[in-house]
């Protein structure tokens, strides 16, 4: 398991777009990626899960993978959600 922390800069957060983005984004990596806001932890595969955490802009995310190809899934989904866009 490896995990690394990162800020939603995002204006608007984790909105329905970028949470979609970033589950397009988790699912082209073989290990399974989690995100935990440190009140919750949910798959990064579900819409519906990244949703229910509610993340808003400033929002500390913790970015978890385990599985063949984790550091690298980790490295790069933190960096994905550190570019997010509106």
């Amino acid at each position: 398991m490896v995990s690394k922390k990162v800020v939603v800069t995002n204006k608007t957060g984790l909105h329905a777009r970028p949470a979609s983005n970033l589950v397009a984004f988790c699912k082209n990596y073989n290990s399974k990626i989690f995100l935990s806001n440190g009140e919750k932890k949910v798959s990064a595969a579900s819409i519906i899960h990244v949703l229910t955490l509610g993340v808003k802009t400033g929002t500390e995310l913790e970015v978890i993978a385990e599985g063949e190809d984790e550091a690298t899934a980790v490295e790069d989904v933190v960096k994905f959600i550190a570019k997010l866009e509106d």
